[in-house]
């Protein structure tokens, strides 16, 4: 799907690369085979949030002179901007002239002693102040005058969270963002946990749910007695859909993980909202066995009823990208290297074609 795209961007179809076959091996090779961490190089800046709370970022510099732009890169759940993923996404956009800013969420990563609490898909609260603080930083960057176009790639949840705070605002009056590319990311939360749930899944969310209690309990700032014999004792959570229930929905104001989930899953406004937009690209597999693809096929839906209608929108309509293969955050093919994997060129040159031809407000 979405084929004349890759036309234009002179990128191949996905193809999965030996040995690498299936959907589990593609989801798993970076945990499989994991490279030598490279020592760190990116340049630390914090974020100041209401309360005291900071968020901790790393920004690293165009590979090829002057930025073209700047990348806010956000990574999945119980990630980090320490993540080999990550770094290797921020090193393909690099290579393409951007700037890249990896940033921890709440809890997260090299971040975890700065703030308390944990992120959730929607926590627009700590990102609009990172967002908006970025467009100071792509001003900052910019050489020659006025600022340097801002985009940004969720991978996962990343994805998730990135566009809940741009659902919360009006992309003319605030625009945020100038580009965003979503990589396996859910659109339906409790599709996703309803999916983790499956017997084939059961030792995927075992060491989900093992990293999100080991981050939760490792807060600097503590735990209520409530939380921690929730997470240490006899009932404490099993699926992600009980750690959500335990930690996430109270956390963040929600009364249970159902309201959570329909508070926080982007689908229906994304439906409604696909006219008022920056530019989008979502990236998924069929063969995802983390996230149903079934979202993703539903905007795809929608972007074709608008384009038959003829409707014109304001700015792009989203892309949707569907490939056959790839798993969850997968996308390794032939001519993979170091510096990236397929859906890592991917995003950088979407993000080069797009935000050449949109200026930054």
């Amino acid at each position: 799907m979405c084929e004349p795209l890759l036309k234009t961007l002179e990128l191949a179809p996905f193809r999965q690369r030996f040995p690498w076959l299936g959907p589990d091996l593609q989801t798993l090779r970076n945990t499989l085979r994991a490279p030598k961490p490279l020592p760190e190089q990116g340049q630390r800046v914090e974020f100041s949030l209401p309360g005291g709370d900071r968020l901790l970022a790393r920004l690293d510099s165009s590979a090829v002179g002057e930025p073209q732009g700047l990348v806010v890169a956000l990574h999945g759940l119980g990630g980090g901007s320490d993540d080999e993923g990550l770094r290797r996404l921020g090193r393909a956009l690099q290579r393409k002239g951007f700037a890249v800013l990896r940033l921890n969420l709440r809890g997260a990563g090299p971040g975890r002693p700065l703030a308390r609490g944990t992120y959730a898909a929607c926590c627009a609260l700590d990102l609009l102040p990172v967002l908006r603080h970025c467009r100071q930083l792509a001003a900052d960057l910019a050489s020659g005058g006025g600022a340097l176009p801002l985009g940004a790639v969720g991978l996962s949840l990343g994805g998730t969270v990135l566009l809940n705070a741009l659902l919360t605002t009006n992309a003319f009056e605030d625009p945020l963002l100038d580009g965003l590319v979503c990589i396996s990311s859910p659109l339906d939360l409790q599709g996703c946990a309803d999916r983790f749930e499956h017997p084939r899944n059961r030792l995927y969310q075992r060491w989900l749910v093992h990293r999100l209690i080991a981050q939760t309990l490792a807060d600097p700032y503590g735990l209520s007695e409530e939380e921690r014999q929730g997470l240490i004792g006899p009932s404490r959570p099993h699926t992600i859909r009980d750690f959500d229930d335990l930690i996430t929905a109270p956390r963040w104001g929600f009364p249970g993980v159902l309201a959570y989930y329909q508070a926080c899953s982007p689908l229906n406004r994304l439906r409604q909202s696909v006219l008022n937009l920056p530019p989008l690209l979502v990236v998924h597999a069929m063969d995802d066995p983390w996230v149903p693809v079934g979202s993703a096929l539903s905007l795809a839906q929608e972007v074709e009823k608008l384009q038959g209608r003829g409707a014109p929108g304001v700015g792009t309509l989203p892309e949707v990208l569907i490939t056959d293969r790839g798993g969850h955050n997968g996308f390794h093919a032939p001519g993979d290297s170091a510096d990236g994997c397929w859906s890592d060129r991917l995003a950088s040159l979407w993000l080069a074609w797009v935000l050449a031809a949109r200026p930054s407000p």
